[in-house]
């Protein structure tokens, strides 16, 4: 399968897709869950277990250990909910839960937005050499390094601002 698009669910859609996802892997959506969900959703780039106990603690009131939001995190990731950017340790709300695709993340080392793609071509293709080496790929995750977009134009811009060559 190729890339193709999504309609991605945003603020009470995504959640009730979240939801939906989550008791269709037959596994209940409970307040602490839906706190947890609602946190990591909340963040713009990939979230770290200790930033989504910390954001939970101050929405209940009263604090929150990292290891029960590690326990749910890893929940979240076996049914679709999360995904996890592995070089970082953090966790990414997946905007469309009721689709599995295999991860493949783009990483900003200078400003740390990541975005995920669906292009299970590549994917497939790891898999089909872990098959043939005898390895069953059960979660291939497949991270790129560098710099996005705007962080090269900013890059450009002060390198052309300075004088300096960007060669």
């Amino acid at each position: 399968m190729a890339a193709h698009s999504h309609h991605e669910p945003h603020g009470d859609d995504l959640r009730a897709a979240a939801q939906a996802a989550l008791e269709r892997a037959g596994e209940q959506w409970t307040a602490m869950r839906a706190n947890v969900y609602g946190a990591l959703s909340s963040f713009a780039k990939p979230a770290s277990a200790y930033d989504i106990a910390e954001a939970v603690s101050r929405s209940e009131g009263r604090r929150i250990a990292a290891n029960s939001i590690y326990r749910i995190l890893d929940l979240f990731v076996a049914a679709n909910l999360a995904l996890r950017v592995e070089s970082a340790n953090a966790y990414v709300a997946n905007a469309h839960p009721g689709c599995r695709h295999d991860c493949i993340f783009l990483v900003c080392d200078g400003c740390g937005t990541t975005t995920h793609l669906d292009d299970d071509s590549l994917t497939g293709g790891l898999r089909a050499a872990a098959d043939a080496a005898g390895f069953a790929a059960e979660r291939p995750v497949v991270e790129v390094r560098g710099r996005c977009a705007a962080c090269v134009a900013q890059v450009a811009d002060r390198a052309g601002s300075s004088g300096q060559s960007t060669h």
